[in-house]
């Protein structure tokens, strides 16, 4: 595995490309629209990274990671991502997103409503339970004392394996939520959002946890 597309070039979308970039993939980004549009913000913000359209990014990545704000996930194309093992890496964030009847009482679920866009995608689970700053500054060798874990939710168990290794290379432990709907357990909200944990504690704090990746 060396390849890792972004899809989206905000502060999350660039952190995550940037901790990408420094665990040793060759990363691309993409936008909205045509690859010129964010070429000199990839090479200002995210250097090192290779701007292109999404259908480009995509094509050869082993590992697509979606960080576009929660309300415009509608407007990536799924069909480029079909067969793709696919990070869900947004939350519903009402001052961003705007209001919404479908997650204004149950903003856990998201990734079950983006996994009916996403139809074919092996979808996973993670990454949204972590700020951006943490992302790049938590990250720490193998085995190190008070290692910080992330939880990984999908209904592939191979895809969240392959997530798995990509969140060890990012320098923290990863443990296996279950199917994607224990998304919902580290959702904004919960007590494992934004918590500092390291694998044992999010083992613990998971209420229908299956294995540790």
């Amino acid at each position: 595995m060396t390849t890792v597309a972004v899809l989206g070039v905000g502060r999350v979308g660039s952190a995550v490309a940037r901790t990408a970039l420094r665990a040793g993939f060759d990363v691309r980004v993409a936008g909205s629209g045509p690859a010129e549009d964010i070429a000199l913000i990839a090479e200002i913000v995210i250097p090192g990274a290779v701007a292109m359209t999404t259908a480009d990014a995509v094509r050869d990545a082993d590992i697509v990671i979606v960080a576009v704000p929660l309300h415009k996930h509608h407007s990536v194309d799924p069909a480029p991502l079909a067969g793709k093992v696919v990070i869900d890496a947004m939350n519903w964030w009402t001052p961003v997103d705007g209001e919404s009847e479908e997650f204004e009482h149950d903003d856990t679920r998201t990734s079950e409503v983006v996994a009916q866009h996403f139809i074919g995608a092996r979808l996973v689970k993670t990454l949204n339970h972590i700020g951006y700053h943490d992302l790049e500054e938590h990250g720490v060798d193998v085995g190190a004392p008070g290692r910080r874990a992330l939880a990984v939710a999908s209904d592939d168990e191979d895809a969240a394996r392959l997530v798995a290794t990509m969140i060890d290379r990012f320098g923290f432990d990863a443990v296996y939520a279950g199917p994607l709907r224990a998304g919902r357990a580290f959702g904004p909200g919960t007590h494992i959002f934004n918590s500092i944990l390291t694998a044992g504690e999010l083992e613990a704090a998971l209420p229908a946890h299956e294995v540790a990746l």
